[in-house]
């Protein structure tokens, strides 16, 4: 099978067992991503609005919610145009761009999530020499790092899984994920498999970062009330959306790696959709109302609008 961009297109086969409901997954879908992106493009204005949030956690936190609307927006207006649709098809050049923002999506999740540990680490454990290391010029280099870093991993994967040369179409998932794509190929994935297995030891290796800072920022913690205290306000958000993102991705790799079977179609679509709604939407509700800075200055923000509107 030739794979030319113009002429082949793949079958996805997420929603053969929705037919029934599309309307009411439609709608759900849809105030789903309305809400993603409001609240989201929302705390987004509010940080940059607000020079007190001009911090180096706060600028990690924005571009969180910015990686999140990058994330949604690559999953949620082709699923809900499938959703209107009797045939669940993307062309070659669509899925590619859909593997390249949602890989980017994943990896800038993961890079910015282990800046965030390390920038809570000399927060916490390092609190004298705090602005003397997280300077803003380290922050901008840090931020710019993480996309640099994101991009140019999916870079190479993208162009990696392009020179296949593929004997299927068809996709059990309700997106194009890479891995789905591979498994189509006809030819040696062998490089593509010793490139993913880099990625993986890559990203395995922030986790142990993470995993690092952590033990020292607990231990830090228990030294003294105050610093308690910073840890419940600022680390716990941190934890909880690290943990809520890394199981439920470890958890679709696994599935799409090792489930097959057209019972388990329904557990693929909900672990292949979790860290692509979950987390943009939780990340604002647990960064902008649980965090004292940011939910002032959104308060004041309204105020202020609401005034100048009466």
């Amino acid at each position: 099978m030739e794979n030319f961009s113009k002429e082949f297109v793949f079958v996805l086969h997420g929603l053969n067992d929705s037919k029934t409901n599309k309307h009411i997954y439609f709608a759900f879908g849809l105030v789903i991503y309305i809400v993603t992106l409001f609240v989201n493009f929302t705390l987004i204005i509010t940080i940059i609005l607000s020079k007190t949030l001009h911090e180096p956690m706060y600028l990690f936190i924005c571009n969180l919610y910015v990686n999140g609307i990058c994330g949604a927006s690559a999953f949620y207006p082709k699923i809900l145009a499938d959703l209107f649709s009797d045939s669940h098809v993307i062309s070659y050049t669509g899925c590619l761009i859909q593997i390249y923002i949602i890989y980017c999506y994943i990896f800038c999740e993961l890079t910015c999530l282990t800046a965030m540990a390390y920038d809570r680490y000399v927060a916490i454990c390092k609190p004298l020499e705090y602005h003397n290391i997280m300077t803003h010029q380290k922050v901008v280099n840090l931020l710019v790092f993480i996309w640099f870093f994101s991009i140019l991993e999916i870079s190479v994967g993208t162009a990696l899984t392009s020179q296949l040369r593929l004997c299927g179409n068809d996709i059990d998932k309700l997106y194009c994920f890479n891995w789905d794509v591979v498994k189509l190929s006809c030819t040696d994935v062998t490089v593509n498999n010793v490139y993913g297995y880099i990625v993986i030891f890559t990203h395995v290796f922030q986790a142990v970062l993470i995993i690092i800072s952590y033990i020292r920022i607990v231990r830090a913690s228990m030294k003294s009330k105050t610093e308690r205290v910073k840890f419940m306000q600022t680390c716990i958000p941190h934890l909880i959306t690290l943990m809520n993102f890394t199981i439920s991705l470890l958890l679709d790799l696994m599935c799409a790696r090792y489930g097959k079977g057209q019972e388990l179609q329904a557990l693929r679509n909900i672990l292949g959709i979790e860290f692509l709604v979950v987390p943009p939407l939780l990340n604002p509700i647990i960064y902008g109302l649980k965090m004292t800075q940011i939910r002032r200055q959104l308060v004041k923000i309204l105020r202020h609008s609401v005034m100048v509107i009466q």
